[in-house]
């Protein structure tokens, strides 16, 4: 690692005078081959985005989320109206290019452009969005959205608990830094909070990763996957050790 020091022979940070401190991530919709997000909007996502967690019978989908299950359409609609209206967070449907219809919702927050720091989360995918490449790159265009704006850092942080979340976040090539003891209490019990990021200098790695993995010719005639994502991720990472 570089090391720079002051006038005084003292060990500092790196300089970032030439660096310029990126813009507020506006509403505009993030368009791929798979999904599209858009701003979230009750009136027309509400029902759709209803109907697909409904498919989650026993609520295990809402565990690690501060509120919900929502016991009908209309408090959840009116949750989503609040949400709806809030700069940070900034939510956004997922809208599935192949029937057009909304299964989750992703949001940016804790935006901090004055240090160039983001993070992504109230994530809430649907089965139909699981384990899909939909959820993949719907992750991805956010991602790419933040760094070509400027930010310097991208942040996951997830109940320490949450197995899948963990998982995801390694899958798509975030580094795990650490895990805050007794961070929060939500639900009426505590939460451990393990920290995830991404930094500018590792994103240009990455990019090539998603769109290696992206490309049609990395999907069967089945839609099934020639290489795994993780595969590609670990493989950029490895090159910024």
């Amino acid at each position: 690692m570089t090391q720079f020091f002051n006038n005084l022979g003292q060990p500092v940070g790196e300089s970032l005078a030439e660096w310029e401190k990126p813009a507020h991530p506006s509403r505009e919709p993030m368009h791929g081959r798979f999904c599209r997000l858009e701003p979230l909007a009750p009136e027309q996502h509400a029902e759709e985005l209803y109907a697909a967690h409904a498919q989650d019978k026993d609520g295990r989908s809402w565990t690690y989320l501060p509120y919900g299950p929502f016991a009908s359409l209309d408090r959840y609609q009116a949750w989503l109206q609040e949400m709806s209206q809030s700069n940070d967070p900034l939510f956004f449907t997922i809208i599935r290019q192949s029937d057009g219809r909304a299964v989750g919702v992703a949001s940016y927050l804790r935006i901090v452009p004055e240090s160039g720091t983001i993070e992504v989360g109230h994530l809430h995918f649907s089965e139909q969005l699981k384990r899909s490449p939909v959820a993949t790159e719907a992750m991805f265009l956010m991602m790419k959205r933040a760094f070509e704006l400027g930010y310097r850092r991208y942040e996951w942080k997830c109940d320490a608990l949450n197995a899948p979340s963990f998982a995801a976040a390694q899958r798509l090539g975030f580094r795990h830094e650490g895990t805050f003891r007794q961070a929060t209490v939500y639900k009426g019990r505590n939460r451990d909070t393990a920290w995830f990021s991404i930094i500018d200098t590792e994103w240009p790695a990455l990019l090539e990763a998603f769109s290696k993995w992206l490309a049609p010719d990395n999907f069967d005639e089945l839609g099934e996957q020639r290489v795994r994502l993780s595969v590609l991720t670990q493989d950029a990472l490895r090159q910024k050790s």
